[in-house]
């Protein structure tokens, strides 16, 4: 096995020592390069928001047409959707009793006028008996009192008689406005009470639109209402708008 001459280790050493202690040198870092950066100024501005809600279009006014007496529904001429005008025939109830009814209360107010009209001929003959000293001045009271009766119950069968002609007429039921049938609630064969709803009817005339909007921004829109062309209608596919003025606040949130 060779060995090194003594004076040569120290410089064998130093060498080692040398290279090791360059290897662990770092190197310098390169600069970043310059980055182009977008500033803006915050300010105020005069742009305001805008927010759409999805509403629904609605007649101000849609009533719940029912019979005002009862009976069995025999015919509806009219389904969801068709346009009515005012004084149209929409449903008809089985009117034969009412019918009935009515003639009775004509007969009455006949039965009525005779006894009135006899009444009244026998008070004329009292009063006649009565100047002849026949009958007492009581008896031709009671005799006056007599017509007197018979003419009430005459007035009263005539009433009677018109209230029965009114509930022969309620037999169909009729159109109070032009507008359109949103529902139909009653068919024919159903025997109904009196008030039962038939059909709904949405009325001509203005529309309602309503619309929810979140808590925090009603005051916002309580504002915007006070401004002219603020609240505006957009229908569904349309381009143009329309402008709307606020009517009512509901007084509790919708649940």
């Amino acid at each position: 096995m060779p060995h090194l001459p003594r004076p040569a280790l120290p410089l064998l050493l130093a060498t080692l020592c040398l290279a090791a202690l360059s290897g662990c040198g770092k190197q310098a870092a390169a600069p970043e390069p310059e980055r182009a950066v977008r500033t803006q100024v915050v300010g105020a501005s005069t742009a305001s928001a805008s927010h759409e809600y999805a509403a629904e279009v609605k007649a101000r006014v849609e009533s719940r047409l029912s019979f005002r007496v009862n009976g069995k529904l025999v015919s509806r001429t009219v389904n969801l959707g068709d346009t009515v005008k005012a004084g149209q025939v929409l449903a008809r109830i089985d009117g034969q009793d009412l019918r009935l009814a009515e003639a009775a209360a004509t007969a009455a107010v006949a039965a009525a006028r005779t006894n009135r009209d006899q009444a009244g001929a026998d008070y004329k003959r009292f009063v006649d008996l009565q100047r002849q000293g026949f009958i007492s001045a009581a008896e031709l009271e009671r005799r006056d009192s007599v017509f007197k009766a018979a003419q009430a119950q005459l007035d009263q069968a005539k009433a009677q008689a018109d209230v029965q002609g009114n509930q022969a007429g309620y037999a169909q039921l009729v159109a109070d406005g032009p507008g359109v049938v949103t529902g139909v609630e009653a068919e024919p064969g159903q025997v109904l009470a009196a008030g039962t709803p038939v059909l709904r009817v949405a009325m001509d005339g203005p529309r309602d639109v309503i619309f929810s909007v979140p808590e925090d921004q009603l005051a916002r829109v309580k504002a915007a209402a006070g401004l002219p062309g603020a609240l505006k209608l957009r229908l569904w596919g349309a381009a143009t708008t329309s402008s709307l003025t606020l009517r009512e606040v509901a007084a509790a949130a919708d649940p």
